[in-house]
């Protein structure tokens, strides 16, 4: 028997109601989706769609209309805020079209921002090693003392991947993660996804407009008229 999914998603429905009455807008229609641990996968789909609606809500940043999402194991509905944002902070990592670094802070003060609120003490005492390691996987281990300021697009999104990873989460979620790279540092930071899906053993989800970015996940499914469906390779 194989092991569970470490995401399922049961007819999750996002709806928002018109400000004038009526039926408002059904965003998500009955979504279903099961993710393995390990697993990569891409959601495509035309701009306006909810893609990054239903990121958000596996992501835990938004609570559906109805339906269910269960991560490894836990319903998600049944925890209140406080219990999300820890969801939020050891079992997720996020990565977004804009990268989010604080200006102010040097490449490895980024990366560890997200462990102050770690309530695992040993994973806050190893955070500093595995920062060092992590960036200098992706080629900015000499970088850790300069401010985001100091580095290019394609750098800067590197460091917020590995911010996104510091905690060990079971589950990295990407939104555009290259939108607004050029053309050689999407291709860059595409591969570096799917290498650290593989060598972190993370879960990857990435939501994109970019088919190139797409392929290079295990599967690809897309969302059209509110419903997930399974897109040929």
């Amino acid at each position: 028997m194989p092991p569970p999914p470490l995401l399922k998603l049961a007819a999750v429905t996002q709806r928002y109601d018109a400000v004038a009455g009526g039926d408002g807008l059904l965003v998500l229609d009955r979504v279903a989706l099961e993710v393995a641990s390990g697993e990569s996968l891409a959601i495509v789909g035309p701009s306006g769609s909810g893609k990054s609606t239903l990121l958000q809500i596996i992501g835990t940043l938004d609570r559906p209309t109805s339906g269910a999402v269960t991560l490894a194991g836990q319903d998600l509905s049944r925890l209140d805020e406080r219990q999300l944002a820890t969801v939020r902070n050891q079992q997720l990592g996020f990565v977004f079209q804009a990268h989010y670094l604080l200006p102010q802070c040097t490449v490895l003060e980024n990366v560890l921002v997200p462990t102050i609120v770690c309530a695992d003490a040993d994973r806050r005492a190893r955070a500093p090693d595995r920062a060092a390691r992590l960036l200098a996987r992706v080629g900015l281990g000499e970088r850790t003392s300069h401010h985001p300021g100091q580095l290019s697009g394609g750098e800067r999104q590197r460091v917020a991947v590995v911010r996104a990873l510091i905690n060990q989460p079971q589950l990295l979620l990407a939104d555009e993660p290259t939108g607004a790279l050029d053309h050689a540092s999407a291709q860059a930071l595409g591969q570096l996804l799917v290498d650290l899906n593989r060598e972190e053993g993370v879960t990857l989800i990435v939501v994109t407009h970019a088919l190139e970015l797409a392929r290079r996940m295990r599967r690809v499914m897309e969302l059209r008229d509110g419903r997930l469906l399974a897109q040929e390779r």
